[in-house]
């Protein structure tokens, strides 16, 4: 566990000029919209405190991590483990300022465990009287048990600064005290280089539509002391397998395996399935291995591609189907034609700002739902200036909100609070 000691050299005066910021996210998980998130946040905490601030960055998987982020004089990645509450308090005691950057920081949808850990982060910052900040996050579905958990804790934090403002309305319902500010999301100011390598794999002669799946059948992980190897994320953290699941995945890969010969034969795409997570390889499979275009499909993994090229792929397809909220995120800059397929309220809310909800975006149990999105694609593609519209309308409202976060966290850094 990397820990700074207090020395002769480590003193207040010290401290001021080269203060300890944690970075508490979801950092080594080859996911894509994490990878974004804590690459601008780097940039955006160093050109507050200038590049000699010190940067730690705790992971459950340190190797992931050193994938897209170099350990170097001023930022270490600590590994932290599984039961995580008395490394982190350590963390949190010898860090001048906490930085909750996880997206989706005030949800269980994915797993009580992850809201759990930055509520922990909270708390210890308030008993150690270190400020704490949630940067650029969503708040949505909580339990009974999470919202009074949320209310207590969340109301300790300095300062939470939410991605959009339905978030804002869900913290201050649920009775969450702290001082609350609006912007938009940190990765839509990810600097990346408008063609990359990745432009050289991509068709020539076809257009590109790209589908970003999601799982929705392995959530929440949940903790358990014992289970099978194969449902295992990280122990004590087990997927929520069944054979009821499974056989609605496979439903689910056979659907979207349809939408995807459907762009084939009918629009003569090729077709990316995105892995914005290595998690959803398993369904991108099971989807390929389902099409009869087979030859038309590619798999484009997290695993393999950095955000900076898999940016580059989102930004030069023609359309895109994404159950993945920072595939939205990362296509915006040019207005790439898109839908949405949403299981928990990220998608719906950006969706909602966007004023794209009604028409594009659909829930994932719509009875419904495949030949409404077939119907989509098919009037999307015949006229693609109808969505860009409102997509340039969007990206302009969230870039520009985007900009208020390092004003937000001048304020927080320089102030303490």
């Amino acid at each position: 566990m990397f820990l700074i000691e207090k020395t002769e050299s480590n003193t207040p005066d010290q401290y001021n000029k080269n203060p300890r910021v944690l970075l508490l996210g979801y950092n080594g998980a080859n996911n894509t919209g994490s990878e974004s998130r804590l690459l601008s946040i780097i940039q955006d905490v160093r050109w507050v405190l200038g590049p000699e601030v010190l940067l730690s960055i705790p992971t459950l998987n340190e190797e992931k991590l050193k994938r897209y982020v170099q350990e170097e004089k001023n930022l270490k990645i600590i590994p932290l483990p599984s039961i995580y509450f008395l490394g982190l308090r350590k963390l949190v005691k010898n860090h001048d300022f906490v930085l909750l950057i996880e997206g989706s920081c005030y949800m269980d949808t994915w797993t009580p465990a992850l809201l759990w850990a930055f509520l922990w982060a909270t708390r210890c910052a308030h008993t150690f009287k270190k400020p704490c900040l949630a940067y650029a996050v969503d708040a949505g579905d909580l339990s009974p048990l999470n919202k009074f958990l949320v209310k207590k804790e969340a109301s300790k934090t300095s300062m939470i600064i939410t991605r959009n403002y339905k978030s804002a309305e869900i913290l201050k319902s649920v009775g969450v005290t702290a001082p609350i500010k609006v912007t938009a999301d940190c990765a839509l100011n990810f600097e990346t280089p408008p063609l990359n390598e990745i432009i050289e794999h991509l068709p020539q002669n076809k257009g590109l539509a790209g589908i970003a799946v999601v799982n929705f059948y392995l959530w929440p992980v949940v903790l358990r002391p014992f289970g099978k190897k194969k449902d295992e994320y990280k122990w004590p953290y087990y997927f929520s397998r069944s054979k009821k699941r499974e056989k609605l995945q496979k439903k689910l890969a056979r659907s979207w395996a349809k939408q995807a010969d459907h762009l084939v034969d009918i629009h003569h795409k090729h077709i990316a399935l995105i892995c914005m997570e290595d998690l959803d390889e398993d369904l991108a499979c099971q989807v390929l291995s389902y099409m009869k275009n087979k030859d038309n499909a590619r798999i484009f993994s997290s695993k393999d591609l950095n955000a900076s090229k898999m940016t580059g792929l989102l930004q030069n397809l023609d359309i895109l189907i994404t159950s993945r909220y920072h595939a939205s995120i990362l296509s915006l800059s040019c207005q790439v034609p898109q839908i949405a397929i949403g299981h928990d309220q990220r998608l719906e809310i950006l969706y909602e700002e966007m004023e794209m909800y009604h028409d594009y975006f659909f829930k994932y149990n719509d009875p419904d739902l495949w030949e409404k999105v077939e119907n989509k694609v098919d009037e999307i593609l015949e006229n693609p200036d109808i969505p860009k519209k409102l997509l340039e309308s969007g990206f302009k409202s969230q870039y520009l909100r985007s900009l208020q976060n390092r004003g937000l966290l001048k304020s927080f850094l320089k102030g303490g609070k």
